[in-house]
């Protein structure tokens, strides 16, 4: 069995993999301030839950755009299961190309999604992960990655929004009933939800002139499952597409 873990600003995405099929998935808070016992122990109580026993784990793999909670959670996995985990970097052995010029740029996450994307797709593809940011990674035919764009995140917007205004609240995002709201929930569910998807459409028709072709469209994490449907374009939604990256990349590893 192997564990993956893609670790993210706000959450610890937890799978672990019997040859292809994914067992569970869960996840943790991240969180800069814990030690790697504290890690190790949630670690051990989340894989017993899900009645898997740690002397089965042979393997981990692990991505990360958190850098101080890695060695954290290195030890940890190492402590816990005795095993060597591989960390996704910009010299992993991938089956994308990555411009030399920017590898250390590129982050683990981006890397891992269109990992996964360029297994799903044949031609060029988009890649979406709207976590805490809201990322797109443009894969061209030959499977290498040209670039993209970051932008803030539903989240992050939704909190500047209300910790900056004196009258706007907090809101849950259910998707809106109109795009002209009628009263301030609704204007703000429209203006955060559709104004995203607005955005994501936008985007995707400049990168795709810009490529000069259409492209298969792949969506995962945060508030996608809800966004995407929003969307003007046919968008494939895979909420484990970052776990399938890893997968993809321990098989090419180890």
């Amino acid at each position: 069995m192997i564990l993956a873990l893609d670790i993210g600003n706000t959450n610890i995405t937890i799978g672990v993999y019997d040859d292809k099929e994914l067992l569970f998935v869960s996840r943790m808070a991240t969180d800069c301030s814990r030690m790697e016992d504290q890690y190790a122990i949630e670690l051990r109580d989340i894989l017993e839950i899900y009645d898997i026993r740690i002397k089965d784990i042979e393997g981990a793999v692990i991505s990360s755009v958190v850098p101080p909670v890695n060695e954290y959670i290195v030890r940890a996995i190492k402590k816990l299961t005795n095993v060597e985990p591989i960390c996704v970097g910009c010299n992993t052995k991938t089956n994308i190309t990555i411009d030399e010029e920017r590898k250390e740029m590129v982050g683990a996450d981006l890397i891992v999604g269109c990992v996964a994307a360029a297994k799903i797709y044949d031609g060029p593809c988009i890649v979406l992960d709207m976590g805490t940011a809201t990322t797109l990674v443009v894969l061209d035919r030959n499977k290498k990655m040209l670039g993209g764009a970051i932008v803030p995140g539903v989240g992050i917007s939704m909190d500047a929004l209300t910790r900056k205004t004196a009258q706007l609240p907090s809101i849950s995002l259910q998707p809106p009933k109109h795009a002209i709201g009628g009263d301030t929930i609704e204007c703000m569910r429209s203006g955060i939800l559709l104004g995203t998807a607005c955005m994501i459409d936008g985007m995707i028709d400049k990168m795709e002139e810009e490529l000069g072709e259409k492209c298969s469209l792949i969506a995962t994490g945060g508030l996608s499952r809800e966004i995407v449907p929003l969307c003007r374009h046919k968008i494939h939604f895979c909420d484990i597409l970052l776990l399938e990256g890893l997968r993809t990349i321990y098989e090419d590893n180890k």
